[in-house]
């Protein structure tokens, strides 16, 4: 899914549980940083279930996941391109090639998660 215009957090908060309701029982954790558009993180940890931790500022190391995931993303999308630019199948063909690589954690399968 494209990136949300602006940051508003009632927004943000009901696109993310909408994106994530069909994995709720395989999210234990969501790790965010501070930004504004978090703010209405209480409705996120609710209706999904879930613990939302915040990193400290400045602090990448401590949402490690997030920033790997976005160097694979930056194989499809150049840092200074705008995603906007891009049709949402492309956007879906990049998160389903990302979900299904091969991972040690899960002897060298892809995703565990169910496809919706």
């Amino acid at each position: 899914m494209k990136k949300l215009k602006g940051k508003d957090s009632k927004q943000l908060s009901e696109t993310l549980v909408n994106m994530l309701l069909p994995y709720k029982n395989n999210i234990h954790t969501i790790t965010t940083d501070n930004g504004t558009e978090f703010a209405d993180h209480q409705t996120i940890a609710e209706r999904l279930d879930t613990e939302i931790y915040f990193a400290h500022p400045y602090s990448s190391w401590e949402k490690g996941l997030i920033e790997y995931t976005n160097k694979l993303i930056r194989q499809y999308i150049k840092k200074k391109e705008k995603i906007e630019q891009y049709e949402n199948d492309y956007i879906t063909m990049i998160q389903r090639k990302i979900n299904r690589r091969p991972r040690k954690k899960l002897d060298y399968k892809g995703s565990i998660l169910p496809s919706v």
